[in-house]
């Protein structure tokens, strides 16, 4: 026969629950039986929060992971299809470097900084067809796919920079990833890593073309300018960690020199300013990636 039975205390929040159970059919006696039991557990009183049963504690948290990198080692970024390389944390000196005479007044006095947090950075300033993969456009005034876009000003450098889950180097940065190491005022002899006035033709290149610094990168000298977070300040004496410059400013930096200067202006030091508004075609982008 058909028998219905409504437990009380049936999970922890006290809830009523129905059962519909088929059994089959039984004497008066078992019936009886099977009634006082019902009876008794329903009169059972409620489980009070104390006498809930606890929870298992919740298991801590596992440590996070730390990945090391290796300097010089690559990535490339889906946002933009560039490669990107890992440039380590460390100290050097930026300004103007020991014995060189071609120094101006804004690269001096040469100080002390400490690169705490390593990052990647654009193995090569980026391309004009990277630059249309992600914005649609391509502004540049020399049109060649693998040439590095030009006709960019800050803001729209900064943009890209962030439609690519990533942001411009701070000025720091740009000069420790330039230098690679070295304390000389370039990497190498400017004719074998660097575009400039008397090699270029009065053009950009292909960017890669020339020898890479001790990181892996392209371009840093020469080719193009490549614009930086900075707004232009004067240089301290002081050591700094991790500068960013001042919080306002007129003038944005660009660094690195370009197709359409002389050779002692593509040094690690070098210091060119611009209004963040202007255009020209031989100011680039380089990004570092998050």
């Amino acid at each position: 026969m058909p028998f219905f039975a409504k437990i009380q205390g049936w999970d922890q929040s006290q809830s009523a629950a129905w059962r519909f159970v088929e059994r089959p059919s039984k004497s008066d006696t078992q019936m009886s039986a099977e009634l006082v039991s019902i009876v008794m557990l329903l009169s059972l009183p409620a489980l009070t929060a104390a006498q809930q049963p606890k929870p298992a504690p919740a298991a801590a948290p596992a440590p996070e992971t730390v990945v090391a990198h290796r300097a010089g080692e690559t990535r490339v970024n889906p946002k933009d299809g560039l490669t990107y390389v890992w440039i380590p944390p460390g100290r050097f000196l930026m300004g103007c470097s020991p014995g060189d005479t071609d120094c101006a007044p804004q690269e001096q006095p040469a100080h002390e900084v400490n690169i705490t947090k390593g990052f990647w950075l654009g193995r090569t300033p980026v391309t004009q067809q990277a630059y249309k993969r992600v914005t649609g456009k391509n502004p540049s005034f020399f049109k060649v796919a693998e040439h590095p876009v030009e006709m960019v000003n800050w803001n729209e450098a900064k943009a890209y920079c962030a439609a690519v889950g990533g942001r411009l180097p701070t000025e720091a940065e740009w000069e420790y990833a330039a230098r690679a190491g070295s304390i000389g005022a370039r990497y190498g002899a400017p004719d074998e890593i660097a575009w400039h006035y008397d090699n270029s033709g009065f053009k950009t290149h292909e960017v890669g073309q020339k020898k890479p610094n001790a990181f892996g990168l392209y371009d840093m000298l020469g080719n193009v300018f490549q614009w930086v977070a900075d707004w232009y300040a004067v240089y301290s004496s002081s050591e700094l960690s991790d500068p960013t410059g001042p919080a306002s400013g007129q003038l944005r930096m660009v660094r690195g020199g370009s197709w359409d200067n002389v050779a002692k202006i593509g040094r690690a030091s070098y210091r060119g300013t611009s209004a963040p508004g202007d255009r020209n075609y031989n100011f680039g982008i380089r990004c570092v990636a998050e």
